[in-house]
């Protein structure tokens, strides 16, 4: 199935998501995490009240949007085994898209996208945000969560 590496967004809003952060966790524990400009005036209620103060916490992750993709590509160029596959897994179909859009739609071919939702214990997922103190809404946490709580079907 290749190589895991867990994806997750944070967003403006429903209607119109743009990237405001992404973080991602490679099965192997690597990660990546950056945060993006954005418009408050795009933001929901939701998101100036439970994303925006999560944000600002590691100073080397703010990135312009032509620097993500660079960024990114190169870190999952160090992660990658030795030209395997890598799964870019996500529990949520605007995480794919915010991610693809990051990458100006041009994921590498080894990139595979695979929809995990159904493969996060839940109850695992709360497990870890409870027991490392990390609060939700943060993209590199619930990346990190959604690792630790994934279950592979057999």
């Amino acid at each position: 199935m290749g190589f895991n590496v867990f994806i997750d967004t944070e967003f403006t809003d429903f209607v119109d998501p743009q990237l405001i952060s992404i973080g991602m966790v490679a099965e192997s524990g690597e990660e990546f995490y950056a945060e993006l400009p954005y418009n408050i005036r795009h933001c929901s209620d939701f998101v100036k009240e439970t994303v925006l103060p999560l944000l600002g916490y590691a100073p080397d992750s703010e990135l312009t949007r032509d620097k993500l993709y660079e960024q990114i590509t190169t870190w999952l160029h160090i992660i990658r085994p030795s030209n395997s596959d890598i799964s870019i897994c996500f529990d949520y179909q605007t995480d794919w898209d915010l991610f693809y859009d990051a990458l100006n739609g041009k994921v590498p071919a080894w990139c595979k996208k695979r929809l995990v939702a159904d493969q996060i214990n839940e109850l695992l997922r709360h497990e870890y945000h409870a027991k490392n103190a990390l609060p939700e809404h943060h993209a590199l946490n619930d990346a990190r969560a959604n690792c630790y709580a994934f279950r592979a079907r057999s």
